[in-house]
């Protein structure tokens, strides 16, 4: 979508350069409630900013953040405090984006969003009507002379957390519903025609989504009469060239506080057949060394805590919850669904990785996932779309998502969201 043709300039990375400070000060659209004290603890975000919210239910999450010239929104020192926990859980050191990669079929074009151009480079400002019931929070881009409305965290309905009929000892039900809410945040980066929305929902159940959006319009300049996309207006003259969105996150994890954690691999397989159904069979393989890994059927990732475990004595994790994801097959880093990593400092980016302290070690995670044992594990994941463009989205281009969940797995003995009267319905002797 960035041709020539681009509907405002974009300067160069070093000379739209964030500071790493964000200078205090927001926009607020209709007011938020304020968290209820001691839910969810502030954290020590140094030069960063805190944010801390308590949803309806009482789950809290509190974390730092931050705009990075390259990486755009940063997110620092996320923690969870389920509701009846004493203490915030804390979950991730830090999780950003690591690429975005969008080379076009045509094989004329291809751009590494955030190694050339940069997302907070580019972040625009965010309106209220964009931000319901939230508050827009600023950074200043000095170059620029300009202060970017670039944060907006709101509250928003997530529809049903539960429902369930339940029996008593004489066989009369009570229906159990409730309503579920995320706090949501999110910036808005524009390069070229294409606006892109970084967006976080922290659910009220301990689910952490991350989303990329794309939105803005289809480029005039990627229409062709070759025939090499697909038609758009009348008749087959013009043909917007599809193209591919391979988006990477990087994920710090500090489980409990440690940077030790383990990691697994689960595979569910056949193991014959049983009198009612297939026999299926679940194992576990722990994740030693470095990874580079692509999804099966039935298999799934967690990361499991050294330093903490649920009331039930069982170790806290979380789970990666994978959507579907279209491969690129054309680089060797955007052929694998998952890396994990042993940390360094300087490996932040998937690919075109500049950081001198990595020198010799190769610019992009694929040459970083060589054997090494994990202590510190960062993961790396990666989810890709193909676009093949349609009449619907021009104009402007209905936005499309791709992403990925943690989710809390033996987190909480129970889920944070059980209602009190229930809550001695833990496991079989209840």
């Amino acid at each position: 979508m960035r041709t020539t043709h681009v509907r405002r300039a974009l300067g160069t990375a070093s000379a739209l350069l964030l500071l790493p400070a964000l200078v205090a000060g927001s926009t607020t659209g209709r007011a938020v409630a304020a968290p209820r004290a001691g839910t969810a603890a502030a954290a020590d975000c140094g030069t960063a900013t805190a944010l801390t919210r308590t949803l309806p239910n009482g789950t809290g999450w509190s974390m730092c953040w931050r705009m990075s010239g390259t990486k755009g929104l940063v997110l620092e020192k996320i923690a969870y405090r389920p509701r009846k926990e004493p203490q915030p859980l804390k979950v991730l050191n830090s999780a950003t984006l690591a690429q975005v990669n969008v080379p076009y079929d045509s094989g004329l074009t291809e751009y590494n969003d955030l190694s050339d151009i940069g997302f907070g480079n580019t972040a625009v400002d965010i309106g209220p009507e964009e931000c319901p019931g939230g508050t827009i929070s600023a950074a200043y881009i000095p170059q620029q002379e300009r202060t970017v409305k670039a944060l907006c965290a709101t509250t928003a309905p997530r529809g049903h957390a539960y429902r369930s009929d339940v029996y008593d000892e004489h066989g009369t039900a009570k229906k159990y519903t409730a309503q579920g809410s995320d706090l949501v945040v999110f910036s808005v980066s524009q390069l070229g025609w294409y606006e892109y929305v970084t967006q976080w929902n922290f659910s009220d159940d301990g689910t952490i989504t991350a989303k990329m959006g794309a939105t803005g319009d289809l480029s005039p300049g990627d229409y062709s009469g070759e025939g090499t996309g697909w038609p758009i207006g009348k008749g087959r003259h013009d043909h917007a060239t599809s193209h591919y969105h391979s988006v990477f996150w990087r994920l710090d994890f500090g489980l409990d506080g440690s940077n030790r954690a383990k990691v697994e691999q689960y595979d569910t397989k056949k193991a014959g057949r049983g009198a009612g159904s297939a026999v299926l069979k679940t194992t576990r393989t722990p994740v030693g060394r470095e990874l580079a890994a692509n999804s099966a059927l039935r298999r799934w990732w967690r990361v499991v805590s050294t330093a903490g475990k649920n009331t039930d004595r069982h170790p806290r994790s979380w789970e990666l919850v994978r959507q579907h994801s279209d491969r690129y097959d054309a680089h060797a880093y955007t052929s694998k669904d998952l890396y994990v990593t042993q940390y360094r400092a300087c490996e932040r980016l998937a690919s075109g990785n500049s950081d001198p302290a990595c020198h010799g070690r190769g610019t992009s995670v694929d040459k970083w996932a060589n054997g090494e044992t994990l202590t510190h594990p960062v993961m790396w994941v990666n989810v890709g779309f193909h676009h093949i463009p349609r009449d619907e989205d021009q104009t402007p281009m209905p936005i499309h998502w791709q992403g990925f969940q943690l989710a809390p797995r033996d987190v909480t003995a129970m889920s944070p969201l059980t209602p009190d009267e229930l809550s001695g319905r833990n496991g079989r002797g209840h």
